[in-house]
């Protein structure tokens, strides 16, 4: 599946975003080119052309990108975004099986739920000593932290183990909590 997503932050400093991508249908040559786009932090809109060839789909991904480099929006670089860490807390030092449903689990809902509101991708998770970590990379990490909360209680996810914290591209180590507040230790990776 190829994607393009773009950005445009107005005078008043709200950030809009616009992305396109074309994805097949299971075991057959033709897909859907979807133009997804919006305000970061709120629901998209969006618009599906369906039984399109993949030639098709190239000369419309080029057509988008063109027209978003016209309307000023342009790709994010990963150095001028952000990090978002969601922590859970294990009851082991390994993770149990439940740990690992609750990861995968965790990681599908954030997926979407970030995605169609623009506030970015689930890039990896790992286990540490007791804790579960999973990390978001944002062009609007303060947004994002108010959207995993909401997505995650929605998904009914053991919101009573859970830290986020955020930290700049080029330093997670830096991560300072965000939720709950105040913190109760500093937040660490590992």
């Amino acid at each position: 599946m190829s994607i393009v997503r773009t950005y445009r932050r107005d005078e008043d400093g709200t950030l809009y975003f616009r992305e396109a991508w074309f994805s097949t249908y299971e075991g057959e040559e033709l897909g859907q080119f979807v133009v997804n786009h919006g305000t970061v932090g709120h629901q998209s809109k969006t618009e599906t052309a369906k039984d399109v060839t993949p030639a098709t789909a190239e000369g419309l991904l080029d057509a988008f990108s063109e027209a978003c480099q016209e309307d000023g929006f342009v790709p994010l670089a990963e150095e001028d975004q952000g990090w978002v860490i969601v922590q859970y807390a294990l009851k082991t030092a390994v993770g149990t099986d439940r740990d690992k449903y609750l990861e995968s689990t965790a990681k599908e809902a954030l997926v979407g739920h970030l995605a169609w509101r623009g506030l970015g991708t689930v890039e990896s998770s790992d286990y540490a000593p007791r804790k579960l970590n999973i990390r978001v990379l944002s062009p609007e990490p303060k947004k994002a932290v108010a959207a995993i909360k909401t997505c995650l209680r929605e998904a009914k996810l053991d919101f009573t183990k859970l830290s986020i914290a955020t930290a700049p591209f080029e330093a997670p180590e830096k991560a300072r909590q965000a939720f709950p507040l105040p913190a109760k230790a500093p937040f660490t990776l590992d």
